[in-house]
């Protein structure tokens, strides 16, 4: 066990030392976006099919609003072991049209909008039920990205702000490992339409903060490719394994004849 772990440490140090300085750091030419000339538009997130919408409606007046906030009973048991029901907002799932059924104004577009441009339409839509303008609020519930691959903590992670960009996701997932090809990450993403595409990026390159791809829509999965280095290593670790059962199952061997012919 002793011989193993030496050889897997000598293997880890040398894919260290092997390892290029100029395929580790990120944004290595800053200078190219601190030159950069256009105003880059501020990132908003726009709904998509099967996106869970929380939407609150807020009048001065609360039982004017009542009939547009739906609630679901929930049943909660306590440390005591009792049981109550706790209303709690329902939330509107957007089909593959885009759309949802909301009281009283019936079907919504709602696909393909932002945020502010969803609660423009429904406050617009309430006008004639209320006396006033009421106050709409939109949140999605089930904004998420995955990250796989050569990083720290692998997983899918929840975005209460429904904004997060590359590097942010990175950090959820501990950051890469000494293993993970910075040149060489894959954004799979679908569109509104079911449209699949993968996405390579480069996190050396400063340039990736202004690509359309900086920001990542829900659903997003990063996936980090492991280097060569990683898949010779694993190789031999594998070879290791053999070599050392071979040479176990040898020694044995030769102690029996030993006994035998003794």
């Amino acid at each position: 066990m002793k011989l193993k772990s030496l050889i897997l440490s000598c293997c880890v140090l040398l894919a260290v030392g092997c390892t290029s300085y100029k395929n580790v750091p990120y944004l290595q030419n800053p200078e190219v976006v601190n030159e950069y000339s256009e105003t880059l538009p501020m990132y908003d997130a726009k709904i998509m099919p099967k996106d869970l919408l929380t939407i609150t409606v807020n009048t001065t007046d609360p039982e004017a609003a009542a009939p547009f906030n739906l609630t679901v009973q929930t049943t909660m048991n306590m440390q005591t072991k009792s049981s109550y029901s706790q209303p709690a907002l329902m939330t509107y799932l957007v089909d593959n049209e885009g759309v949802i059924e909301f009281p009283v104004l019936g079907r919504l577009k709602v696909g393909g909008l932002t945020k502010t441009e969803a609660e423009t339409l429904i406050r617009d839509g309430l006008k004639p039920y209320l006396k006033e303008v009421p106050i709409v609020n939109v949140r999605m519930s089930n904004y998420k990205i995955s990250v796989l691959g050569e990083v720290a903590r692998p997983g899918t992670f929840n975005v209460s702000n429904e904004k997060v960009n590359i590097f942010e996701a990175l950090a959820m997932a501990g950051d890469l490992t000494i293993w993970g090809m910075r040149d060489n990450v894959k954004l799979i993403r679908e569109d509104a339409k079911g449209k699949r595409e993968i996405i390579m990026l480069n996190l050396n390159d400063a340039e990736i903060v202004t690509c359309p791809y900086y920001y990542l829509q829900q659903n997003d999965i990063l996936y980090v490719n492991p280097n060569k280095t990683k898949a010779k290593n694993s190789d031999i670790g594998q070879s290791t394994s053999l070599w050392l059962n071979a040479t176990s199952i040898l020694v044995s061997i030769a102690s029996l004849l030993a006994t035998i012919f003794r």
